[in-house]
Formats: structure tokens, C-alpha cells, sequence
């Protein structure tokens, strides 16, 4: 696998946002976006979104909703955090063990260990292969319980301060399982979708639940590291109004490189089928995107796979022209960052 060939947006200038739009004193729907049409970009708000549109278009979007997925964590050596991730079972969970928010690992785990996470015992089995920093844990009891009882939502160093988990959640999260919110969705609000659903942009959704990114400056770039199996679904009704969508000429635009990744693994090649399960796709320009004709997304470090899956969908060379653009223009990175909408026709 290559990693797409961009300038690093980190060290051209793009600054991350350290608090919500709401706490910088803009309402949700008012942050930046940046449109990008081939040989283009122009520079709007988000709740100009429902007139960038056509009527007609099919917006896509993750129906899965953020955890409070981090936990205190204690063991022998003493306390520190465990990102909880993905489950692949009743008991036997993806982590990752931190010393802290704006700390990572790695922690002084080795396989056997016990330790506790939310006050739930368990062992630590063994880390995942080729990313060091994940790791599986067998509880000995409900650990989704303790999330929903002691939990909090996952975040890094570079925020202010902690927020709620209603912070991380989207106007369209309906089924819980995401470690990390499905960010590119989160300037939506319900006047939004309802001035879409008034200018005949219709939505579906897919689930794909999101599992810690954990980025930390200095990682390896895209490609570097496997991907680790996140559970996603595509129903019949979705790829029903996908197909419908083309039929009729309308766009189908992602909302967010997780319903990219969706879809692409929904595809055999020929078209889109109903699917669910688990999936490691990874897409960059070698592996060109063939499911949509737009995403809609925010602004990603130059080390992040989402970035090599935006350079997937657009082109290396447009993602490239498309960041110079926003860091000139001080757009703002990632989660609580400003927008960025790619449209190929």
C-alpha cells in the first residue's frame, strides 16, 4: 500500500481547533466549508450546505453514535487510562492503554497481565499485530455497562478542556458504537437537514463504528500500519436509494470517509449489495474510491488514513491544491474543526 503524495498540511500551517465551535462562539452549523469542484475551491458556511446541493442528490451518512469509551484503568504498576475501541465479542474488547488524555502508551502491559477498566476485571491477551499501541482485553464482566456508567468520551492533548459526550454526538446517531465520533457530521443540526430535506436532497444511512485513531505527532504515515476490523452495515434500503439516485442522475455524496469506507466494502466490484460484518478497507490513490460522487468531510493530519482516502475520492493533486487553499484561509482541523466538501461533478 503507498501513501498519497501531499504536502504535510501540519507543517504548511493548518492549526487544529482546541474547543468546539460553540465554546469559540459559533453555532454548529456556522463553522467554515470549503467546497472543492474539479479546478476550484470557494469558501462558504456550512449552513450553506441545502444551496451547494441539487435536488436530487443522496447524502449518506453514519448512523453510528460516540461512546463515552474512555476509562480509568488501574494494574500493579499503578493508574492510567484504556481507550476502549472495538468489540469482537461479549467479552473480548479492542483497547488501548494510555497513561493519560493527551498522553499515550505505551504502558507497561505484557500478555497475561490483569488489570481493571471501569472497575471491570480482566486480562490483557496480547497486542494487536503490527500496532503495538492496541491491544486485546478479556473482561471478566459488562464492560459496555461500565462505559455507560463511569465512562468518558475519548479525547487528546491538543483540546482545551473535556466536554460532555453530547459534544460528540451527530444529528444522526441512532445506534451506539462508535469510540470516536463520525466527526464530519457533526455541524449538521436539525434546521439543516430539514432545509435539505425542503430542497430535495434526500439522506440514507450506514453504520460503521468508528474505533480509536489515537494519532499522535510523529506517527508513521498512511499505509504504514494495518487497519484493525471495525463492524459495519449497508442495508438493502440504502443501496436501494443509492441506486435510485443514479437512475435518476442525482449525486451520491458521502458524509464522512467512515460511510466511504461503508460503501466500498458493500461493493464486489460490479455494484453495491446489502453487507455487514467487519472491514479493514483501506483506500488511497492507488486504490481509487468508485462508490461516490462527493464527500463531505473535515480537515485530517498528513499522517491519517482518512486524508489518503480523501486523496482517494479527489486525487492527490486536487487534495494538495485543496489545503494549500485552507491553511492561506486559516481553516481549522480536526474533530470540532471546519468543513470540507469535495464534489467530482
Amino acid at each position: 500500500m503507498t501513501a498519497p503524495k501531499l504536502s504535510d498540511p501540519r507543517a504548511a500551517g493548518l492549526v487544529g481547533a482546541d474547543r468546539t465551535p460553540e465554546d469559540r462562539g459559533i453555532a454548529r452549523d456556522r463553522v467554515r466549508l470549503l467546497v472543492s469542484r474539479r479546478g476550484s475551491e470557494s469558501h462558504h458556511r456550512f449552513d450553506e450546505l441545502p444551496d451547494l446541493l441539487r435536488a436530487g442528490d443522496l447524502l449518506v451518512v453514519n448512523d453510528s453514535a460516540t461512546l463515552p469509551a474512555s476509562l480509568g484503568a488501574r494494574a500493579d504498576f499503578g493508574d492510567f487510562r484504556v481507550s476502549v475501541s472495538t468489540g469482537y465479542g461479549p467479552d473480548l474488547w479492542l483497547v488501548e492503554p494510555r497513561w493519560g488524555f493527551g498522553r499515550p502508551g505505551p504502558v507497561p502491559l505484557e500478555p497475561g497481565d490483569r488489570f481493571e477498566a471501569g472497575g471491570v476485571a480482566g486480562r490483557y491477551v496480547a497486542p494487536f499485530p503490527r500496532i503495538p499501541r492496541l491491544g486485546f482485553f478479556r473482561a471478566e464482566s459488562d464492560l459496555g455497562s461500565a462505559m455507560r456508567s463511569v465512562g468518558a468520551p475519548i479525547r487528546y492533548g491538543y483540546l482545551a478542556r473535556a466536554y460532555p459526550l453530547e459534544a460528540y454526538q451527530t444529528v444522526f446517531g441512532r445506534v451506539p458504537g462508535s469510540a470516536e465520533m463520525p466527526s464530519a457530521a457533526r455541524p449538521f443540526t436539525s434546521r439543516v437537514v430539514a432545509r435539505l430535506r425542503d430542497a430535495g436532497v434526500r439522506t440514507a444511512a450506514v453504520t460503521l463504528h468508528a474505533g480509536v485513531s489515537s494519532l499522535e505527532p510523529g506517527d508513521a504515515g498512511p499505509g504504514a500500519v494495518p487497519l484493525f476490523p471495525e463492524p459495519f452495515e449497508v442495508s438493502a434500503a440504502t443501496v436501494d436509494a443509492i441506486v435510485a439516485t443514479r437512475a435518476r442522475g442525482g449525486r451520491v455524496i458521502a458524509v464522512g470517509t467512515t460511510v466511504v469506507r461503508a460503501l466500498e466494502s458493500a461493493s464486489d466490484g460490479c455494484g453495491l449489495r446489502p453487507a455487514r460484518g467487519f472491514t479493514r478497507r483501506y483506500l488511497h490513490p492507488d486504490r481509487p474510491s468508485r462508490t461516490v460522487d462527493g464527500l463531505l468531510t473535515g480537515f485530517h493530519e498528513a499522517t491519517s488514513t482518512h486524508l489518503a482516502l480523501l486523496a482517494s475520492v479527489a486525487g492527490p493533486e486536487s487534495v494538495d491544491r485543496a489545503y494549500r487553499d485552507a491553511v492561506d484561509a486559516g481553516y481549522l482541523g480536526h474533530e470540532f474543526g471546519d468543513s470540507h466538501l469535495v464534489l467530482l461533478r
